[in-house]
């Protein structure tokens, strides 16, 4: 009968081990997460932060008791594995406890970027990923009498970090290195209209300076830019980015010969299995591939790391699936403003941009295709044309028949976009 480890317990984690059980695997499922908690839904911290939802709003997929009775494995909780030893197949534990398994799936996520910027004990400096960095956001707020923040990151937890600040009454500054909101994600154009809708609510935008340096103290926080401004706040929040947690399999070469291929994440295959036979990797800390580079990256989405962990899953079980790639893409709400990105907003071509009552439409072409599209305000359309954007980064027919194209119209997408949507294959 075969063992298998799961390390990680996140989305990914959680659907490799539904997709196992769901396909007929018999044999033990062990999983190891460093944290007590099941897995969390890390946007939706700031709904928690925000008194949006409860604290266990947080956990999309039940309790762990739940969890295990609808699909039985064992869970070792509040448990770190150190290392992993890829000839053996064999997981360490940080008490130096070795465990063999048959076959691992390696789902360790990724953690939020906090670089040591100064001194200070940290107690007014947060990041926004984990339910812990949640529930010590909201425990300051209720606790303490907070009128200013600096928010740092133009990203899409930054700006919903600076709406829940903003909703408490708080004064709030919005600074980031980059020239522009959502840099990944975002066309200059439409990243202007957001950045103008949040200086209309009265926060301060300070883009293209960094942060240089931080000081703490007990009652406050300074914050210095790389452009000579210092920023006096009560409570800073880093909401940087993310960076995928690698250090399990990073250096296992000096355990044994072979080592798992590391790029920016680990590396895998379309069946979710890294350079070494018998081990796998999803979600977070893996690159997959993007289908219009046609190379792996990491590409730091929910739906990613639940498809990644159910292919994953269903290939532990001896069965076949395949995980077909995906690109870049961005939904996310804040304040009363829906926002779409799909695709790279930085790949050169001719930009489209289309305004009405509904929103603003804006896309990427270049030689008859195209790259990227932005949409503001409409997110009744926007599955219908993401599903169509990737159909046409693939090379297929967007399919825009009669019936969706009649729905994406009466929506309130322009006809002129859709035109360019439908007919540039």
């Amino acid at each position: 009968m075969k063992k298998t480890a799961i390390i990680g317990f996140g989305c990914a984690g959680y659907h490799a081990l539904r997709a196992m059980r769901e396909n007929g695997y018999e044999g033990e499922i062990h999983v190891y997460a460093d944290v007590s908690h099941p897995p969390a839904n890390p946007m939706l911290t700031t709904y928690y932060v925000a008194g949006r939802i409860p604290y266990e709003g947080m956990f999309p997929f039940g309790s762990l008791a739940d969890l295990v009775r609808e699909y039985p494995a064992t869970l070792h909780m509040d448990t770190a594995v150190s290392r992993l030893d890829t000839s053996n197949r064999r997981v360490i534990l940080s008490d130096k406890t070795k465990e063999d398994y048959d076959q691992i799936l390696i789902a360790t996520g990724a953690r939020a970027v906090s670089p040591a910027l100064g001194k200070g004990g940290g107690n007014r400096r947060f990041v926004m990923r984990t339910a812990q960095d949640a529930q010590r956001l909201k425990k300051l707020l209720d606790e303490d009498n907070v009128s200013s923040a600096v928010v740092v990151g133009a990203s899409m937890v930054g700006i919903k970090v600076v709406e829940l600040l903003y909703d408490r009454g708080i004064s709030v500054i919005l600074t980031d290195l980059a020239p522009r909101m959502f840099p990944l994600a975002c066309m200059e154009e439409t990243a202007q209209e957001i950045r103008l809708d949040l200086e209309r609510r009265g926060i301060v935008t300070m883009l293209g300076s960094g942060v240089d340096k931080v000081e703490e103290y007990e009652q406050g926080i300074f914050t210095y830019l790389t452009d000579g401004r210092v920023l006096e706040s009560d409570l800073l929040v880093l909401c940087m980015g993310t960076r995928a947690n690698v250090e399990l399999v990073a250096n296992t070469h000096i355990i044994r010969k072979e080592p798992v291929k590391v790029n920016r994440g680990i590396v895998a295959d379309t069946h979710m299995q890294t350079t070494i036979p018998g081990i796998y990797a999803a979600g977070d800390c893996c690159e997959g591939l993007n289908i219009q580079t046609g190379t792996t990256a990491l590409i730091g989405l929910w739906a990613n790391a639940a498809e990644q962990g159910r292919v994953a899953g269903i290939n532990l079980a001896d069965g076949s699936a395949a995980y077909d790639g995906s690109l870049p893409s961005n939904i996310t709400h804040y304040f009363d403003v829906d926002f779409v990105g799909v695709g790279d907003p930085d790949i050169p071509g001719q930009r489209h941009v289309f305004h009405n009552s509904t929103g603003t439409y804006a896309l990427t072409e270049q030689e008859g295709r195209i790259s990227c599209i932005n949409l503001l305000g409409s997110y009744r359309s926007s599955g219908m044309l993401r599903q169509a954007l990737m159909k046409i980064i693939a090379g297929k027919d967007p399919e825009f028949g009669p019936d969706r194209w009649g729905l994406l119209l009466a929506s309130g997408v322009p006809e002129e976009f859709l035109k360019l949507m439908g007919g540039l294959l």
